[in-house]
């Protein structure tokens, strides 16, 4: 896939997540398979690079701090019609992906996700499904990941992710004290 990109006329890449640990090791990632890369944690930096130097790549995660990712991917097809988008979030939903598809989106990946995962969406021929996963995280470890993230955005509050999640306390506590599944 990197002699892929090596033949791209241009390969800049927009990615834009308010994770930043995640945002850094995809970043360099990308880098590392060919693209030039941009990463930003808001919608309005995100905005003023597409206003710029509108990317032939963007990777957008939904929920932003300062918005929503949707508002990217629309101003990205209405500046660059030709630009690639990928939809990322931890909040899978129909109703979202059909959303981001409708403003130009051309995939809509769920988190947690990986850089090979991301690549083979945006290097997919039109009308062509990426590949699946070769090594897809088990249902427990995205029950995890999403124990962990609405803990994460509930500022580590036990009792209140336990509500959020519609689980005992003690119960999540014991998750919690776990280790990641495999």
């Amino acid at each position: 896939m990197i002699k892929e990109i090596e033949q791209l006329e241009d390969r800049s890449l927009l990615l834009v997540d308010d994770d930043l640990p995640f945002l850094n090791r995809l970043g360099r990632a990308m880098q590392n398979r060919g693209f030039e890369t941009q990463t930003v944690d808001t919608v309005a930096a995100a905005l003023k690079i597409v206003a710029q130097n509108p990317p032939a790549f963007a990777v957008v995660d939904m929920r932003l701090g300062d918005g929503n990712g949707l508002d990217v991917i629309a101003e990205l097809k209405e500046i660059r019609p030709d630009c690639k988008t990928i939809m990322l979030t931890g909040y899978g939903n129909l109703a979202t992906a059909v959303s981001a598809v409708k403003l130009g989106a051309i995939d809509y990946l769920a988190k947690p996700t990986d850089a090979d995962e991301v690549l083979a969406a945006l290097l997919a021929l039109p009308g062509e499904n990426a590949d699946a996963p070769i090594n897809p995280m088990s249902a427990d470890r995205v029950r995890w990941e999403h124990i962990q993230r609405v803990y994460e955005l509930c500022n580590r509050n036990v009792s209140e992710t336990a509500r959020r999640l519609n689980m005992h306390r003690r119960t999540l506590q014991r998750i919690l004290s776990k280790r990641a599944p495999k």
